[in-house]
């Protein structure tokens, strides 16, 4: 028999996922490079456009910007290596203080709305399929194709519209008031409607998986077996099916991460929520590129650390993708026990 050596898989995986960082940082770095516009704007503002050649050629020597993309790549990933990732043009201070200051409102946006996208997606899949086929099934199942359809930057222009300019019931924007002290009760108020629009968006997408999951899990032998002896449709598919599709279920929470991520990035940006997606928009905007990368960098570390979990969630659970990767071991490494 076989076996996957745990050191030279794990080994491995940590080696792919330090290249898929090395190539999204140089592709991040000469992309952003080579776009246009200036980032000496973001830097001095509007001296810039009053900036004789000789203050310019001087200016760009200080930002480091002066040099061949190549060189400028190599010395970032020097000091990214030591732990120093530059200052940001257009906030003057360290990138890592500038992110630390926002990636605290984009974990709570985004940590409650992934905790409530699969809790009431589970409960709203168990809703559906234990009623297959009734009135109740068929229209959330319409009702979810239809919210699943809608745009979420169009979402959150509507509910803006509608509570925070016609009723005036919820604040259009922001993490807390303007003055305020950012209270417990003042940040909940703020978050009502991103989080309402970053749940509608994945919401159903993952219930409808979970719902079909269960049904065909409640279609197997096994369930045919347990009814024949007596067991209610009820515990079958609470106790039995449910338990059979957890860890499937699992690994649909691994691989949500960066698609709730990116919503979450788009709604940030609508709500002017101070988070890390309004602050990747601005860093592109401004060609801040010392706080682009690192933002580039973040994401990119979530979205591949995430799809290596599922993988690995994956390959535990379906024995077939378990014995592929064992027999490309073998064949890599010429052993076999």
């Amino acid at each position: 028999m076989i076996r996957r050596n745990p050191w030279l898989y794990y080994g491995r995986k940590a080696l792919a996922f330090l290249l898929s960082v090395l190539v999204l940082s140089a592709a991040a770095f000469y992309i952003a490079r080579l776009a246009p516009g200036d980032p000496l704007v973001s830097y001095y503002g509007d001296r810039v456009e009053r900036m004789r050649p000789d203050e310019r050629a001087r200016a760009e020597e200080k930002l480091g910007l002066n040099a061949p993309i190549h060189v400028q790549y190599v010395r970032w990933l020097r000091g990214a290596l030591q732990g120093d990732f530059g200052i940001s043009y257009k906030y003057k201070t360290d990138v890592l203080e500038v992110i630390g200051g926002r990636v605290g409102n984009t974990l709570i946006l985004g940590g409650v709305g992934f905790v409530l996208i699969f809790g009431l997606s589970l409960g709203l899949g168990l809703f559906c399929a234990w009623n297959e086929g009734r009135w109740a099934d068929r229209i959330v199942c319409r009702l979810g194709t239809v919210t699943s359809c809608i745009p979420e930057f169009w979402l959150s222009l509507v509910l803006i519209l509608i509570f925070a300019v016609n009723l005036r019931w919820l604040p259009s924007g922001g993490a807390y008031s303007v003055g305020g002290t950012g209270g417990v009760g003042d940040r909940a108020l703020h978050l009502i409607l991103p989080m309402t629009v970053t749940v509608l968006g994945h919401l159903w997408y993952y219930a409808y998986m979970i719902r079909n999951k269960l049904l065909e899990e409640a279609r197997a032998e096994y369930v045919l077996l347990a009814k024949a002896k007596g067991l209610s449709r009820r515990r079958v598919l609470f106790k039995h099916c449910l338990r059979n599709v957890m860890p499937a279920y699992l690994s649909i929470m691994a691989i949500s991460v960066p698609h709730i991520l990116g919503g979450t990035y788009i709604v940030e940006t609508v709500f002017s929520y101070p988070g890390i997606g309004t602050l990747s928009y601005e860093s592109a905007r401004y060609q801040d590129y010392n706080l682009l990368m690192v933002l580039c960098i973040l994401s990119g570390v979530v979205v591949i650390l995430f799809n290596m979990i599922a993988q690995i969630i994956n390959e535990r659970i379906d024995p077939r993708m378990r014995d592929a990767e064992i027999v490309e071991t073998t064949e890599v490494t010429g052993v076999g026990e």
